[in-house]
This record gives structure tokens, C-alpha cells and sequence, in this order.
């Protein structure tokens, strides 16, 4: 017997690996829908470059799916009931997400679905490992990021990816759909045209990106992977956050590919297990986004400054790693890993700024932009965060800018007002003399910014703070 099945596509835009669609594909005619939710997201809504992305996703997706995909914006909660209420609908599918909104919305719908004998399911198709399934002896959740790895290890060894399925009948209906335009997920400002020469998002663009990394920069990605200019890590963060791929087809194509040297795989796995780790404090510790993990945080004396935030936000702060940083973020949609790690702590370390500053800023800007993703690794920089770095280990730009950029090269290719400036002055050039910084084309607060604040006194100012609330 054969059934009709609704299935609702959310961070999961792919059709390899997808259990809800596959489930729904054996089980008879499928109507696939996605809903940009404008109700419950509420402060969570997408930001501008991750809208950017997520248009072309659909876009991809309806394609791959041949234009039968429903696009929708509003409340899933009356949607779903609206859509069945016109057809046949037996069942509705759909595949977990983890953001604490989104259980709640989740939870409400299968129980409203249940109530008027709609079957319900959902399915893991995002996360290795379902958050609830690892605890420690005592059923209490890890806090730590090393024991909950070596947990990961121990446990179950994660599901096959699914196999795509061969065909899918689509149910012949009249509901009509908005135009994928009409979503508005396209920015008002066109500042996004270089996403399209760095960019390629969809489940094929997904694909192509995960081969090329596994063939050519996985061997060496244990050390390169720290270095800006040069292309040595994944760059699969956005399309794991928009499920163009599942993180279990990335484990085992890495799996396989270096069979012969396991240890090879190993920091690369260790990644994508810090990525479960940050879903798993979410599901755990529902306010970690807005509140710090460590309560001694609470009363941190932060010093909100406009004009240092936006310094740093447009990539003026006249330290170069950290232009490079912002400069890449805003042109790009993307900010090399190594480099999130140093603009963060020079913001909430040397410049005070409360990390939620920063990681709302990153919301909007990154296209990889992922709340758990987000607020673990501002929490884990800025010292308030599960596992965290200790507040007293604060990056010296200066000092991580020549031991991973040392020829400048990543810092040049976003400021190149700096280009022609030698490798010993690339990273401080207020160190060098008016006559020197002349020659090579350079005049501080002109043609560019001396440092908005000293490094040395920075330092000891946000050691200071943080002596306060130790006590």
C-alpha cells in the first residue's frame, strides 16, 4: 500500500543522503515543500550572505528535484496543516534540526500532525551522532571537548550514508507555490557579486568541492590548514550547515580516501567532531547563544565602544592580519578559520568588546553562518564558553600574523595598499620609519590607519579585567 508524504526540506538541501526523502520515495508519491519561516526564528533569522546562499541552494535543489519543490514563507504551523487540508497527505517527513526554536516549532507541529491522525517522522540526516545518545556515566552532558571526542570514538561508529534514490514520484496537486524570488532571500544591497567567483553552492557544488579537498589538500591539512594563503582546508562549512551534504558522507569519503594512513584523516575527523560538539552544547545548554557558559562572565566589565566595533567590522583597525580578516569576510562571505580565531580575540580581548558583538556580526556576514558553529567558537575564544581558551591566552596579531602569513601574502591580497611593503614590516608597518613607509607608498591615516589601540597595553588592560571577575 502506498501513501502520499510530505516532505519538508529544511537545512538539509540535498537528495543523496536524505532519510526523510528517501523514507518518503519508497513509501509512494512525495510533495516536496520548503518554508522560509519568518515566525519562530525570531532574532535567529538568517542573515544577508547566508540568505544569499540559501537562494541558490533552492535553486539548485528545485533543479535536481525537476521544479516539483513548493516554496512557502510564513508559519510552518499553519502551512503544513493548509497544504494537507487541499491533498491526500497521509504523512509528513522531515530530516532534525538542533537550534532550540526549531525543536520547539518541531515538537509543537508532530503533535499537532499526530492529533488529526497525520503519521509523523523525522529523521537524522545532519549531525553524526543525535546529541542525547553520548553522556557521561553519571547521564550528565560533557562540557569538555576531549572526553566528549574520545566518547564520539567509542561509540556507535556512525550510520552509511543513505542512498539516493533511483526515482521519486511526485503527487500531481494544484496548491500553487510562491516564485523562488518572492522568498526575498536575495539581498537589497548588491554587495554579494564576488560570492559568485568564489561559490558554487548546491549538492553538485558540494560534491565537487568535498572531491577536490579529499584529492589534493587532505594529506596535508594537518599543517597547511593554518596557513590564510593557501588553500588547505575543507571550505565545507556552508554546505554542511545547508546539508548539501551530510556530515556522514564527509566521514566516509575521508575514511576511505585515506585508508592507508589513518592517522592522516585524523585531524580532519577531529573537526567534524568539534562541529558535533558545538550541536551537542546547543542541544544541552539551549542559551548558549545568548548567555556565557561560565557565569563568572556575567559581570565582565566589557567596554562598548561604536567606533572600535565598526573599525574592526570594516577592516580599519591598522592592524593588517586583522583587515585581511574582516576584508576577506565582507568580500567573500568567508573568513579563513585561523584568522576567525585572531580578529575574535583581538576584539573582545583587546578591545573589550562583548564576543556577542562580534558573533552577531559573523551572523550576518558569513555564508557558513551557523548558530551552534557561532556561538561555541566566540564563547570558546572570548574564555566564557564550555572547553574554553583561558582568558589570559590572548593572540598577538602581530606575532600570528608572521609565523602563518610570514611573506604577507594573505594580508597583501586584502590590503594591498600594503603590497609593496617587506616582509619585516607586512605585519607592523607602524614600526617602520615615516621616510621608509614614503618610499614604499604608505602614509599612516591616510592611505592607511595606524593601530586604534596599542597591542602591549591592550594586553594588559583585558588581563586586568579579567582579574577582576576572578576574584
Amino acid at each position: 500500500m502506498t501513501s502520499t508524504t510530505l516532505v519538508w526540506f529544511r537545512q538539509d538541501l540535498r537528495l543523496r543522503d536524505n532519510p526523510a526523502l528517501a523514507h518518503a520515495a519508497a513509501s509512494g508519491s512525495v510533495i516536496p515543500v520548503y518554508i522560509v519561516d519568518d515566525t519562530h526564528a525570531q532574532q535567529w533569522q538568517p542573515g544577508s550572505a547566508s540568505n544569499w546562499w540559501l537562494h541558490q541552494s533552492l535553486c539548485a535543489l528545485n533543479e535536481s528535484l525537476n521544479g516539483n519543490l513548493l516554496f512557502f514563507k510564513g508559519d510552518p504551523l499553519q502551512i503544513i496543516p493548509d497544504i494537507i487540508s487541499q491533498t491526500q497527505i497521509e504523512q509528513v517527513v522531515w530530516n532534525r534540526c538542533y537550534e532550540p526554536w526549531q525543536i520547539r516549532r518541531d515538537k509543537t507541529l508532530k503533535a499537532q500532525l499526530q492529533n488529526v491522525g497525520i503519521q509523523c517522522q523525522s529523521f537524522n540526516g545532519n549531525l553524526l551522532w543525535e546529541p542525547w545518545q553520548l553522556t557521561k556515566q553519571d547521564g550528565s552532558p560533557y562540557k569538555v571537548f576531549t572526553p566528549f571526542y574520545k566518547k564520539c570514538l567509542q561509540h556507535q561508529t556512525p550510520r552509511f550514508p543513505v542512498p539516493k534514490s533511483e526515482s521519486i514520484q511526485y503527487y500531481h496537486h494544484t496548491l500553487s507555490s510562491l516564485p523562488l524570488a518572492e522568498l526575498a532571500l536575495m539581498p537589497s544591497i548588491n554587495w554579494y557579486q564576488a560570492f559568485t567567483k568564489h561559490w558554487r553552492p548546491g549538492e553538485e557544488g558540494a560534491g565537487f568541492i568535498l572531491s577536490q579537498f579529499l584529492n589534493n589538500n587532505i594529506a596535508d591539512y594537518a599543517n597547511n590548514r593554518n596557513i590564510p594563503s593557501v588553500n588547505g582546508t575543507s571550505c565545507l562549512s556552508a554546505h554542511l550547515h545547508f546539508g548539501e551534504l551530510s556530515p556522514h558522507q564527509v566521514w566516509y569519503a575521508a575514511e576511505q580516501i585515506t585508508a592507508a594512513d589513518v592517522e592522516q584523516c585524523e585531524p580532519f575527523r577531529r573537526q567534524l567532531v568539534w562541529r558535533e560538539f558545538s550541536y551537542y552544547l546547543l542541544y544541552h545548554f539551549p542559551s548558549f547563544p545568548e548567555k556565557n557558559f561560565n557565569a563568572r562572565f556575567d559581570h565582565f566589565p566589557w567596554s562598548k565602544d561604536d567606533n572600535l566595533l565598526i573599525a574592526w567590522q570594516q577592516g580599519k583597525t591598522g592592524i593588517p592580519i586583522i583587515d585581511a580578516g574582516m576584508r576577506e569576510l565582507w568580500q567573500t562571505g568567508y573568513m579563513h578559520n585561523r584568522v576567525r580565531m585572531i580578529v575574535a580575540s583581538f576584539l573582545v580581548k583587546n578591545l573589550l568588546q562583548d564576543w556577542r558583538e562580534g558573533a552577531a556580526w559573523f551572523w550576518d556576514c558569513l555564508l557558513d553562518a551557523d548558530l551552534a558553529n557561532n556561538s561555541a567558537s566566540w564563547q570558546w575564544v572570548a574564555g566564557s564558553g564550555a572547553d574554553a581558551a583561558p582568558y589570559f591566552r590572548i593572540f598577538n596579531p602581530v606575532l600570528q600574523g608572521k609565523k602563518f602569513d610570514p611573506d604577507g601574502e594573505y594580508v597583501k591580497r586584502f590590503c594591498p595598499e600594503l603590497g609593496s611593503l617587506p616582509s619585516k614590516y607586512i605585519h607592523n608597518p607602524w614600526e617602520a620609519s615615516a621616510d621608509f613607509l614614503q618610499q614604499h607608498h604608505i602614509l599612516l591615516d591616510q592611505t592607511y590607519p595606524s593601530p586604534i589601540v596599542d597591542l602591549k597595553q591592550s594586553r594588559q588592560r583585558a588581563l586586568d579585567a579579567f582579574h577582576q571577575i576572578k576574584q
